[in-house]
């Protein structure tokens, strides 16, 4: 398909080679032959009138005026993607789609893991892959590689839409057997009491509980940081330690492991969580699916 003499296929080999900045690994990519990818570097070329990618040691440079293309090229790549998605009405039944999300080890215990249970006899064929919170997920969500995030709302694209799933509370939690637990918790005992701390992605980023203890004025002791969320009773386990956590995933580890949870001892803000998709995917039927599956299993959850 041309318009204005533009092949759109070139279009996606153009994305890909700015990203590999190789043609034998967007010849690899694309399941084509190098000459294919060479020849269609070529008509690009002569269609952009610039070098686009210029050959250095064994690397392909972008040009300033390619780099300058990557941002509307990926726009349109993704709505075509999204319009493809919209062209025909979404049957779970009979669906083999897979759908990618972003959602933290938090979401995955308290909301995705009960979703997939839901849909196994409903939508029998559809498949999810789930990533969890990194910023080269969010790059990827802004170039239509991800249907869904779900994230607190501090967190949301403002280009995009998104809706919001629940608020959330958070509790203190401790073993069962710390005297701490037993009784009714001060700040001032809140405060000096060793705490676990989660700190996710690749750069240690704080999360909800840490960045809103700053803003109130409160430093806990932290004496361990963990990964993620799932990793924490273990680390409170026959110890005195305490750690701060959505209300869901509290309930949920408190009936499985000698855990106790308890209100914090000071007024804290709700968490809002968000469900959040590209714009490019505003119309998919598929898409729309999946959140109402979400929004049922929210309504089915007793936080």
């Amino acid at each position: 398909m041309r318009i204005k003499g533009l092949d759109l296929n070139l279009l996606l080999a153009f994305d890909i080679l700015l990203e590999e900045r190789s043609v034998s690994r967007t010849a690899k990519r694309l399941h084509l032959s190098q000459p294919a990818i060479s020849a269609a570097l070529g008509r690009l070329r002569n269609f952009f009138k610039d070098d686009l990618l210029v050959l250095h040691g064994k690397q392909l440079i972008p040009t300033s005026y390619a780099e300058s293309l990557v941002p509307e090229v990926k726009r349109i790549l993704a709505q075509v993607d999204g319009l493809i998605a919209m062209s025909s009405d979404f049957d779970p039944v009979r669906s083999e789609r897979l759908f990618r999300l972003m959602a933290s080890d938090y979401m995955l215990n308290v909301l995705i893991t009960p979703v997939i249970a839901s849909i196994q006899h409903t939508a029998p064929n559809v498949k999810l892959n789930i990533r969890l919170s990194e910023e080269s997920v969010r790059t990827e969500f802004e170039r239509g590689r991800i249907d869904l995030m779900i994230v607190p709302d501090e967190f949301l694209s403002v280009q995009h839409p998104s809706e919001l799933l629940f608020e959330e509370r958070h509790v203190v939690v401790g073993w069962n057997k710390n005297a701490l637990m037993t009784q009714k918790m001060s700040t001032k005992v809140f405060l000096k009491s060793g705490h676990i701390n989660v700190e996710m992605g690749a750069n240690g980023y704080p999360p909800f509980t840490e960045r809103h203890m700053e803003k109130l004025g409160y430093q806990r002791r932290i004496e361990v940081y963990a990964p993620h969320f799932s990793v924490v009773p273990w680390m409170i386990l026959e110890t005195k330690r305490l750690a701060v956590m959505p209300e869901r995933l509290a309930l949920k580890f408190c009936k499985v492991f000698p855990l106790k949870m308890a209100p914090l001892p000071f007024e804290f803000p709700l968490m809002r969580v968000m469900a959040q998709f590209h714009s490019a995917r505003a119309g998919d039927q598929g898409l729309k699916w999946l959140r109402d599956c979400l929004h049922e299993t929210v309504r089915n959850s007793v936080p």
